[in-house]
């Protein structure tokens, strides 16, 4: 097969991935509503046709961006968690993943835009819920579950306060994507989620000389 033929046939691969890239593009710019797919297709140097030849609508390629670019960070933290290991490892390896790879990252508009198109696109926004939002608070309940079940974190209500885990880390993208360009003292998004995680695992923390609440305190939970 001569080279043309090969070059060709890698850049029709690609193209699903770069028409998901342009659209992060176009949404993080003109809202979920504004955009349209001729914006997209612009944007991905590609006929409208092209665009709906992989995507058959504007809400699957949103669901397609979301899989794609924003559940990869989670689902790395959930195959960590399956190896088992100290709960509190897990609750840092979730704030400094997001920290170290999501708040830089293009996809941290994401969450904002959510929220922003929520009320006018319901079915979009339980896609997000079902998809992000439950999915990660389960994680981190079945984490906080583990602690107290070892020993490792005091009894607490693993419903609630997986929100409080989360909380600050949304409020780190959300500022960086509205208040932030007008800010005179802009958010370390970092030292928030280090903050954070110093003053979660210390109210995490069984009072000093307390005894395990079982034998399994000493060893490590696998989090299933």
């Amino acid at each position: 097969m001569d080279e043309p033929a090969i070059r060709w046939r890698r850049r029709k691969a690609d193209r699903p991935a770069e028409i998901i890239d342009a659209a992060l593009d176009c949404f993080a710019e003109r809202g979920f509503a504004a955009t349209r797919m001729d914006d997209v297709a612009a944007r991905a140097g590609v006929t409208k046709g092209t665009v709906y030849l992989y995507f058959k609508t504007k809400e699957d390629l949103f669901k397609a961006l979301v899989r794609s670019q924003l559940l990869p960070n989670l689902e790395h933290v959930e195959a960590e968690a399956a190896r088992g290991g100290s709960a509190s490892a897990l609750l840092e390896r979730l704030v400094s993943d997001w920290a170290e790879h999501v708040v830089p990252s293009r996809v941290a508009v994401l969450p904002k835009l959510m929220i922003a198109e929520a009320g006018n696109f319901p079915d979009l926004a339980k896609f997000y819920l079902d998809e992000v939002v439950h999915r990660a608070l389960g994680l981190i309940r079945r984490i906080l579950l583990a602690g107290i079940e070892a020993g490792e974190f005091r009894p607490v209500d693993a419903d609630h306060t997986a929100y409080l885990v989360v909380a600050p880390l949304l409020l780190s993208v959300l500022w960086k994507h509205s208040f932030e360009p007008h800010d005179d003292r802009p958010l370390d998004a970092s030292a928030l989620c280090r903050a954070h995680l110093d003053s979660l695992l210390a109210s995490l923390r069984p009072p000093a000389g307390d005894p395990p609440r079982r034998a399994s305190a000493r060893k490590s939970k696998k989090v299933r």
